[in-house]
């Protein structure tokens, strides 16, 4: 536990690949906004927290209820919007994580934070926090803002045969060529899945 974490937190400190990571699971939408980002976005934070089990490091991922917006039905990171009484962004992934899936989480599992993300159909700029627990979590899910919690393994996101390029209707109705990952019945596509490669990245050169 705690060799993993000080060799996250040391290849952290030697910087992130950002945009080298994201661009495998990026859209032609995430690639235009690359080129010519607004001066001003909402800022939110999400958490990625690691757990070991079966000799395998897991994450929780969460299914998005259907609702009038544009992440209607899709597999997020629990997290949101920063609120005025967050100390900082961390502050947000970990209230927000607590609010959402009902774990508890403190600064001390942190690791630190990957490469900030900006997500065009919401104008929001996102901060994905780094974590890790000794435990597989207990999930308490608000039924309001999550439809789902799936546990995905490490092992499930590097593994080629769960990786497609896969036609998706987006919310104003078009189609959108998306890069996604395909694991338990679940498609991984858009910011999620870039804010994974960059993890896959990073785990990948801590082996």
């Amino acid at each position: 536990m705690k060799g993993i974490k000080n060799a996250l937190k040391n290849r952290l400190d030697k910087g992130l690949p950002g945009w080298q990571a994201h661009l495998r699971m990026s859209t032609s939408v995430h690639q235009n906004a690359r080129i010519s980002p607004p001066q001003r976005t909402r800022k939110a934070a999400v958490l990625i927290l690691l757990f070991p089990n079966q000799d395998e490091w897991w994450l929780p991922l969460i299914l998005r209820p259907t609702y009038d917006g544009v992440h209607s039905g899709q597999m997020a990171l629990p997290g949101g919007k920063v609120e005025p009484e967050d100390q900082d962004l961390i502050a947000t992934a970990l209230r927000e994580t607590y609010e959402e899936i009902g774990v508890r989480v403190d600064r001390d599992q942190v690791v630190g934070v990957l490469s900030d993300l900006y997500i065009p159909p919401s104008n929001i700029t996102v901060t994905p926090v780094l974590a890790i627990c000794s435990q597989v979590p207990r999930y308490y899910p608000d039924p309001n803002e999550v439809a789902g919690i799936t546990e995905v393994s490490i092992y499930d996101l590097q593994h080629p045969e769960n990786y497609l390029i896969k036609e998706i209707q987006v919310f104003n109705g078009s189609l959108l060529k998306a890069p996604s990952f395909q694991i338990q019945g679940k498609t991984i596509w858009g910011a999620t899945a870039m804010m994974l490669s960059e993890l896959l990245f990073i785990m990948k050169e801590i082996d």
